[in-house]
């Protein structure tokens, strides 16, 4: 994997993203679930980088993940071979032999001998290709994501160590590892969900629809509070969510939307 490759460009944006941060190899490896060797690896384009990953270095130092996810896309598509052109079968050389007949075929002719020999070609492929996705069930996107990118089991925290920090970050919000505990819509359309990760032993609130201004709170018992606020355009209408704290199914919980000059609405978990 080189520079010239689209994973190569990732890998190369990802580290001057890290080198720009100062964090060390160390440091994102004791805040993020990746070893520090996983890191040196996907920084220097050893190795195809998790999507978790990207999201867990934009978390940690402030970047905005968008153009880089977008990247990531990209690189994935090229690392599973979704990419590759896919060429025409080579047509069969025939012998040269005197032809039966006093004149050769037309160049029509010929045109058309290999266009249907083209298409029969192609036609068996996708038959074929058709029958195996029938047999094994879904798309090449959704195989070929389910094979490179599985979901991330070894968190970063754990209960206290998780207050404060992000549930990308430290790997808490990964697939399957998130339950959704309670859901309110407001009146204008924002949605607020309190959601609970039991491997990492805590819960956030994620918002979408939020307008800038608009500010989320959660409050648990002995007065801890973890919130967010929607800063600008760029945070309009995206997914937030607050910091984590610690806490299980059972903790009580209070959420607040606070939107300017609007009384505050709030849900209990």
């Amino acid at each position: 994997m080189t520079g010239s490759t689209v994973g190569g460009q990732l890998a190369e944006e990802l580290q001057e993203i890290r080198e720009r941060s100062g964090l060390s190899l160390a440091a994102l490896a004791s805040r993020t679930p990746y070893s520090k060797s996983s890191w040196e690896r996907y920084l220097n384009g050893k190795k195809p980088v998790p999507r978790q990953a990207v999201d867990a270095l934009c978390a940690l130092t402030g970047t905005s993940a968008g153009r880089l996810l977008a990247l990531w896309e990209l690189a994935d598509a090229e690392w599973s071979g979704r990419a590759r052109p896919v060429s025409a079968p080579k047509e069969p050389q025939v012998p040269d032999r005197p032809a039966p007949s006093p004149a050769p075929p037309t160049a029509a002719a010929r045109a058309g001998v290999r266009w249907w020999t083209v298409a029969a070609a192609v036609a068996g492929v996708t038959a074929a290709c058709l029958a195996v996705l029938a047999f094994v069930g879904g798309s090449p996107d959704e195989q070929a994501r389910t094979a490179t990118e599985p979901p991330v089991r070894n968190h970063g925290c754990r209960a206290d160590t998780c207050e404060g920090k992000s549930a990308v970050a430290m790997g808490c919000g990964a697939a399957g590892m998130i339950t959704t505990l309670a859901t309110h819509t407001a009146s204008d359309g924002r949605r607020l969900e309190l959601r609970h990760a039991k491997l990492c032993h805590a819960v956030w609130v994620r918002a979408t629809g939020l307008m800038p201004g608009d500010r989320v709170e959660l409050s648990l018992p002995a007065g801890r509070t973890q919130s967010v606020t929607a800063e600008g355009s760029l945070d309009a209408g995206r997914y937030l969510a607050t910091p984590m704290a610690s806490g299980d199914s059972r903790t009580s919980t209070r959420i607040c939307l606070d939107v300017p000059d609007r009384h505050p609405e709030c849900f209990t978990g």
